[in-house]
């Protein structure tokens, strides 16, 4: 499966960035096509299952409101989640390296299957997500 990656500067501090993360519920403000989360009781641990909730907007590719399964592969706190999400058939690996005082390096790989075209924007679509949320915060 072929594997996209980006890299962003998120314009906040690591711990900043890391309590967003850490929140299973702030997924849906960042992650493309997520429109809500149902995390299990283990919240951000390897091994935790996420519900997720597509939006409810039908496209040629999708149902409205599809559900799929979030799986927590690996976290290492203030640098690194691995995730799979079972009904878009993503494989994602975010790792995060301090810059700055105030500033957070963010990559994102992904190996997505499907949209070939779209494959290569995904990434940048999750980081700019994540940079308009942590930006909004930090300001």
């Amino acid at each position: 499966m072929p594997r996209y990656a980006a890299t962003r500067t998120l314009l906040a501090p690591l711990e900043d960035v890391w309590a967003f993360l850490a929140d299973p519920y702030r997924l849906a403000d960042w992650w493309p096509g997520v429109a809500g989360v149902q995390p299990d009781r283990r919240g951000l641990a390897p091994g935790a299952r996420w519900q997720v909730i597509g939006p409810n907007q039908p496209s040629y590719f999708r149902r409205p409101q599809m559900t799929g399964t979030l799986l927590v592969l690996d976290v290492v706190p203030m640098r690194r989640i691995a995730f799979q999400l079972s009904g878009d058939r993503i494989d994602a690996e975010l790792e995060l390296e301090p810059e700055a005082a105030d500033r957070t390096r963010a990559t994102l790989a992904v190996e997505v299957p499907w949209l070939i075209g779209a494959r290569r924007s995904f990434p940048h679509r999750a980081l700019a997500g994540l940079h308009a949320l942590v930006q909004t915060a930090a300001e």
